[in-house]
Order: structure tokens, then sequence, then C-alpha cells
């Protein structure tokens, strides 16, 4: 099972990923070693996530929620 996620960055800013395991994902985003992206704009948490079957699909719909704009992607997750 594979999960496609969203995450807030502390400066409001929005980055999706996936991953097989959204718990330890998210422990590395905060670490500091995951995305380079998120690096310098920690904390984060969760705030979306999505699974899928498996690893192509979890890449179609990644790439599929990055093209939306982000009011889009807020409401995704607006009831969670």
């Amino acid at each position: 099972m594979w999960t496609v996620y969203i995450i807030r960055c502390a400066d409001g800013s929005l980055y999706t990923g996936i991953t097989k395991d959204v718990e330890m994902r998210l422990a590395q985003h905060n670490s500091g070693r995951a995305a380079k992206y998120t690096r310098t704009r920690l904390p984060v948490e969760l705030v979306y996530r999505e699974d899928v079957a498996d690893r192509a699909t979890a890449l179609k719909r990644e790439h599929a929620i990055k093209q939306l704009p982000k009011e889009k992607k807020l409401q995704l997750f607006a009831g969670n």
C-alpha cells in the first residue's frame, strides 16, 4: 500500500509526496533528513493522506495533485 500525502510547512507552503510509511516520512521531514524543500521550512504537519494500491498509481496521483492550484489543494483537506 502506498500513500500520497500533503504536508503544510511552517511558512504555510504545501509539499506533496508519496511513501509507504507516512509516520516515518513525516519524522524524516521534521528532522531535516527528507526533501530539500522542507529542510528550511520546519516544522511540518501532515494535512492530507490518500492511500492507493501501488507505486505507479501513487506517482500519477502525486503529479495530479501537484498540478492543482493551492486553493484546490486546500479543498482536498478542508474537512479534515
